[in-house]
């Protein structure tokens, strides 16, 4: 099948932590994401049988094989001083705002020029985007994951 790319609009908060996981419960619960005994081009939703708890999803052995090619791929995002590592996500810094939008103030508008900074399959990345005024607005989580 090959790896899919993913991305999502979350309403801002400051702990990027906390809003992974609210977006990943939110997937989940959704079944917005590719179940491993579904077929290519269906969601998890559309089968009655799916998974019912995370654990049950990730004790799959056709899951750990190929992922959901969602954010439920992602477990954590890394602080600035860490590597990122398969499942994380690593948040746009200053420096690669500047370079690829030309500021550091993010906004939907720059979402183009950032969106190659997720290079890797298994990795994602977030970013901070404000509205006109310059007040962070969202977070967008984006990325490719699966097999």
């Amino acid at each position: 099948m090959g790896a899919s790319g993913w991305s999502y609009f979350v309403t801002y908060q400051p702990d990027l932590q906390g809003a992974l996981d609210d977006l990943r419960a939110r997937v989940f619960a959704d079944g917005d994401y590719w179940w491993a005994r579904g077929e290519i081009g269906t969601a998890a939703s559309d089968y009655r049988d799916r998974p019912q708890t995370l654990d049950e999803l990730y004790g799959d052995e056709w899951v750990q094989e190929s992922g959901t090619h969602s954010i439920l791929d992602m477990i954590r995002v890394v602080t600035e001083s860490e590597k990122p590592d398969y499942g994380t996500v690593q948040p746009v810094t200053t420096r690669e705002a500047r370079r690829c939008a030309g500021t550091e103030v993010l906004t939907r508008e720059h979402v183009e020029a950032i969106v190659g900074l997720a290079e890797q399959s298994w990795f994602g990345r977030c970013a901070v985007l404000h509205d006109a005024t310059g007040r962070p607005d969202e977070i967008y989580f984006w990325g490719r994951s699966g097999d």
